[in-house]
């Protein structure tokens, strides 16, 4: 497998902040790959690093081969970035800035970009500083998207549109996938659960774990158990099992590595009065809460056999 980005042991100091840890990260090529955490995770340091925006105190990070030190003047004509707070010429219209931008990029697609001004609306003759911020993330992307990079690197792009503007960008973004590898911070997990092939959990600059969207979405169950008559929480679990509480005659837990057969063995052999058992697919949210509040991931990394980068056994 090809990577179109690559961090060992990736670290970035601010005199004596840590804004990332020891961060390990393999972007597959083709993927779309979302890194999600709270604000203030380190995330856009992350990004900066491996735009040389910053340079890393220790560790190293491969942008499409290259190591992110020396990214510079033709790298860049294979790598779109679009960050959260996007710097434009305000004087200029949307017009103007695709045609300065144009001459910097002997890939430039005019058909293409014609595809993007209609696809997203964008009132060429309209001078930027005019603009709302999804009419400017829009043109942004479009600026970014036009030269058809096989790299896109997007630093919380949907924070703060409204749902019909932030619809638009992804399906912008789709259409462009099957050509560009995208890598995305969001602190919003709803935003990319639908379309993101992989992610990444950034907690205090570090990375608590990584993994296909399908492979962590197929693992995790919620579990209620019903049993004939009022019960306590076992003093002997399966240490898959997460958040495990008991209310009367019911309990509850998360099954982090949920094989139906197998758990169903689990679960009879604990609980051998068990009336009724209900298996629920989680939301992204609901597993990531999962993961947090059971010691940031550890009980997880054991018991589903996932490799936690950046956690201490």
């Amino acid at each position: 497998m090809s990577f179109a980005i690559v961090t060992r042991t990736l670290t970035k100091r601010f005199g004596r902040s840590v804004a990332l840890d020891s961060v390990n990260i393999e972007v597959p090529a083709g993927s779309i790959y979302a890194l999600v955490g709270p604000n203030g995770a380190g995330k856009t340091s992350l990004i900066k690093v491996l735009m040389n925006i910053f340079g890393p105190t220790a560790g190293t990070a491969e942008i499409q081969g290259l190591d992110s030190t020396r990214l510079r003047g033709e790298a860049f004509q294979r790598i779109g970035y679009v960050s959260e707070n996007q710097e434009m010429p305000d004087w200029m219209t949307v017009g103007e800035l695709l045609r300065y931008y144009r001459s910097f990029y002997p890939g430039w697609d005019v058909e293409l970009e014609a595809q993007l001004v209609s696809q997203f609306d964008l009132p060429l003759d309209r001078k930027l500083k005019h603009l709302s911020r999804g009419v400017r993330v829009k043109a942004a992307l479009a600026s970014s998207l036009a030269y058809r990079p096989t790299l896109l690197v997007l630093d919380e792009p949907f924070s703060g549109l409204d749902p019909l503007v932030r619809d638009e960008l992804i399906e912008g973004l789709l259409d462009r996938a099957e050509e560009t590898t995208i890598f995305l911070s969001s602190h919003d997990l709803a935003e990319i659960e639908s379309f993101s092939s992989h992610v990444g959990f950034l907690e205090n600059g570090r990375l608590l774990f990584q993994e296909e969207m399908a492979s962590l979405a197929g693992r995790f169950r919620e579990i209620t158990v019903t049993l004939n008559k009022p019960g306590s929480v076992p003093a002997v679990i399966p240490a898959s099992w997460l958040q495990v509480e008991a209310s009367d005659s019911v309990v509850r837990f998360v099954e982090s590595r949920f094989v139906p057969v197998q758990s169903q063995k689990d679960i009879a052999s604990v609980f051998s009065g068990a009336h009724e058992v209900n298996v629920d697919p989680m939301t992204l949210r609901s597993i990531f809460l999962a993961i947090a509040k059971n010691g940031r991931g550890r009980a997880t990394a054991s018991s589903a056999g996932k490799k936690l980068e950046g956690v201490d056994a």
